[in-house]
């Protein structure tokens, strides 16, 4: 699989031009079907796996750390650590499990950062992570506190990444600065929910806000920032008929792009998620996507985007589809 280089600690690590998500693994997807899938990924030479310690507590019985779980239990079951790019994230878990959420989301305070990671490191059965997000925004600890958190794991050598999700653009960009002006180590990478649909004006996403423009523009100049897409394929909406769009992207720009974007797939030969993941990383800035897959054969379908040529044409229509 091709590979592409995420800023950071030694130069820079690379991974593939996939993320494999693992959100309901552990949960809503079974042991059985997570192991498949992940030797599945990583024997199409699939390298870069995304977790968090918030997977899935919002589901009937979980805490959150269902998903680490699972996934040290497969890298212990393959002695796969050292053949994976491993990343999970800190500060969304509710605090006390149960309160409400996300007011009582635990932050990214220097012991909540440090705790995670040893909590996320010991579920995992690693002594390191290789990438390590802010999960969400936390605006009552300052910011100088949380860039700190996450610098020193990396000066440690604890972490060989740091990012952050679900961040405004003016927030990473803050962060960065505050970073540097200090000597560490900054976030390098960013996770935001991104598709090839829009987002109607004034549609809300709560604390996981859709990318914006400005965030995508700065990303852009700044080239040891790295892009990651998660909610790429909108649960299947593209692809079935009993997934209606989100309402955050049903209006007339998503009628006229759904359109151009079938007849791109039709022409290639290929599904619509495949054109989406494609058109993805074909990006300006290229955005990696984040796959959520529950079964072998969704991942096969997204594997097969690999293979696709968007030429500067295609491209060119895809991105001019919302125009009147």
């Amino acid at each position: 699989m091709e590979l592409r280089t995420l800023a950071g600690a030694g130069g820079g690590l690379a991974v593939s031009a996939l993320c494999l998500g693992t959100m309901h693994f552990g949960t809503k997807v079974d042991r059985r079907s997570a192991f498949a899938i992940l030797d599945r990924f990583t024997e199409a030479g699939g390298t870069f796996i995304d977790t968090a310690n918030t997977y899935a507590f919002w589901v009937a019985g979980g805490t959150g750390a269902e998903s680490e779980e699972l996934l040290g239990r497969w890298l212990a079951s393959r002695r796969a650590r050292d053949r994976v790019v491993l990343a999970t994230k800190v500060g969304a878990l509710p605090d006390p499990p149960g309160a409400a959420w996300p007011r009582h989301a635990e932050g990214l305070s220097h012991a909540v950062v440090r705790a995670g990671f040893a909590a996320s490191a010991r579920r995992l059965g690693t002594d390191h992570l290789d990438v390590y997000y802010a999960h969400i925004e936390d605006r009552r600890t300052p910011l100088e506190a949380t860039a700190a958190a996450f610098g020193s794991l990396v000066t440690e050598g604890l972490v060989r990444v740091v990012g952050c999700s679900n961040h405004a653009a003016w927030r990473v960009a803050a962060a960065r600065e505050i970073a540097s002006a200090a000597g560490l180590p900054r976030f390098t990478c960013v996770q935001q929910r991104h598709t090839y649909l829009r987002p109607r004006p004034g549609a809300e996403f709560g604390v996981n806000p859709h990318i914006s423009d400005e965030l995508l523009d700065y990303a852009r100049e700044e080239p040891d920032l790295a892009v990651l897409g998660y909610s790429v394929l909108l649960s299947g909406a593209y692809t079935r008929v009993d997934r209606p769009l989100p309402d955050q992207y049903d209006h007339a720009d998503s009628t006229r792009r759904l359109a151009v974007l079938a007849e791109v797939a039709d022409e290639l030969g290929a599904t619509r998620n495949q054109v989406v993941l494609a058109w993805l990383l074909r990006g300006d800035p290229p955005v990696l996507p984040v796959l959520g897959v529950s079964s072998v054969a969704q991942l096969d379908e997204c594997l097969g985007a690999l293979e696709l040529e968007l030429d500067d044409e295609l491209v060119r229509r895809l991105d001019h589809a919302g125009q009147p």
